[in-house]
């Protein structure tokens, strides 16, 4: 790799939207995203806009928020001690666009006793449409990484451009832009304050588009678009209430029931060796919807539930029982054990047996390994750092660990610590039957 070589973004890596509840129900932000806030009463954004600024600023990303309706001194007022980063700069099209050249607002300026907490550029040719984009690219040339983008607001650039299609030319040209440049850009726009004609168009080229709504005296969120997700409930309403700048949505307010369904699909998929997309691409259901069950976001239907017992091995209703009830058993015969399946292996040449149940979180956990008639695998058949034990049962096996070859013959143990397996092979005839330990 070259010095100094730019450092490109992963445009599928999860970007917080700095609230929990709507990252699991968004599967977060990708880097690329422009994100419409349609704002019904025109002050609901503000608190999304809060949350998705202060997580940027923790993880130390660059913030360029673009003001049209605030003059300098009110919006560092409303970012209190955000606006206290050098991670964030506003640029300024307020003070020369609806602020006129006013002197009370280009006082601010003139002021200098006083420092500015962040890094504020003021654009005097606001009106120019291509002047206010050369401005914020040239801020952004100057900076690294993914940095993240705010637009206050859509409307506001409508008052001072004064007609829709100004307004839609210059979204057109922004947006394939910014996503080119790894960006993440929030766009707040009123929604009683433009046509029909020009919301379609905006929601066409946008990845992501969030509708902020007050209905009989009950705040809501309505998910109209994600691109690359699978969203449960499109266009279902997501009651929310905000304090203080903090976001809590109805949802999370309510008591989890005494049976955690999402927690336990979890436990079993995990211990199964799966992964969210694995388990995923066997339900026929996307990783987001995985992701949403074990969060008990959403539930499962009945059909789905069926299969999802059916690919972990387990009966319907293990997916509702507590671990601790199968805590006190001691005997279990073979009807307890379970198939595991190893994602990536050939199948069925690999078979296994987890021979106690999936309920039980055990301190070490027996698996029974076979290995067929010359098989061979270049890697270890669980992805495991700890102790693992073997007890070779029957037939001939040999490992390679740290390039270093070992043969096992019936009766002897292998004893992994650090070392991973690079290699298996059974070099016999007859299958080889392993007895194998994992201790956590």
């Amino acid at each position: 790799m070259m010095e100094n070589s730019p450092v490109i973004p992963d445009k599928a890596a999860a970007v917080s939207t700095g609230i929990r509840y709507l990252d699991a129900l968004l599967g977060g932000l990708f880097i690329g995203d422009n994100v419409i806030w349609y704002d019904d009463a025109g002050s609901l954004a503000g608190a999304f806009c809060h949350n998705f600024l202060q997580s940027s600023l923790e993880q130390k990303k660059d913030v360029i928020y673009v003001s049209f309706d605030r003059s300098p001194k009110n919006l560092l007022d409303k970012l209190g001690s955000l606006a206290a980063n050098d991670s964030l700069i506003l640029i300024d099209c307020f003070s020369y666009g609806k602020g006129a050249g006013s002197d009370i607002f280009l006082k601010f300026y003139e002021d200098k006793a006083t420092p500015w907490p962040c890094r504020i550029v003021c654009v005097e040719d606001p009106r120019n449409t291509h002047n206010v984009m050369e401005i914020f690219y040239n801020v952004h040339a100057e900076l690294k990484g993914d940095v993240r983008f705010i637009f206050e607001s859509l409307t506001g650039m409508q008052e001072l451009w004064q007609g829709e299609d100004q307004i839609l030319n210059f979204y057109a040209h922004s947006c394939p832009r910014l996503y080119e440049l790894n960006t993440v850009a929030y766009w707040l726009i009123e929604k009683r304050a433009h046509s029909s004609r020009l919301r379609a168009q905006i929601n066409q080229i946008a990845q992501v588009v969030i509708d902020l709504s007050v209905k009989r005296g009950k705040t809501a969120l309505t998910l109209i678009k994600a691109e690359k997700r699978h969203l449960s409930s499109p266009n279902s309403p997501y009651d929310y209430w905000a304090k203080d700048m903090q976001i809590s949505f109805e949802a999370e307010a309510h008591p989890v029931s005494r049976i955690d369904v999402g927690s336990r699909m979890k436990e079993l998929r995990t211990r199964q060796g799966f992964s969210q997309s694995d388990l995923a691409r066997q339900i026929g259901v996307t990783a987001s919807t995985i992701s949403q069950i074990e969060g008990n976001l959403i539930y499962p239907s009945i059909p789905a539930l069926l299969k999802l017992a059916e690919v972990l091995g387990v009966e319907v209703g293990q997916l509702f029982q507590e671990s601790e009830q199968l805590g006190r058993k001691i005997r279990f015969t073979a009807e307890d054990a379970t198939e595991i399946r190893y994602p990536g292996f050939p199948q069925p040449l690999l078979q296994g047996k987890r021979l106690i149940p999936l309920n039980i979180d055990a301190a070490a956990v027996p698996y029974l390994i076979e290995f067929p008639p010359g098989f061979k695998l270049q890697s270890h058949f669980f992805a495991h750092k700890g102790q693992e034990f073997g007890y070779l049962l029957s037939g001939e096996l040999h490992l390679t660990v740290n390039s270093t070859d070992y043969t096992f013959a019936p009766g002897e143990i292998i004893y992994l610590t650090t070392g991973t397996p690079d290699r298996w092979v059974n070099p016999t005839q007859e299958t080889a039957c392993l007895l194998w330990i994992i201790v956590k």
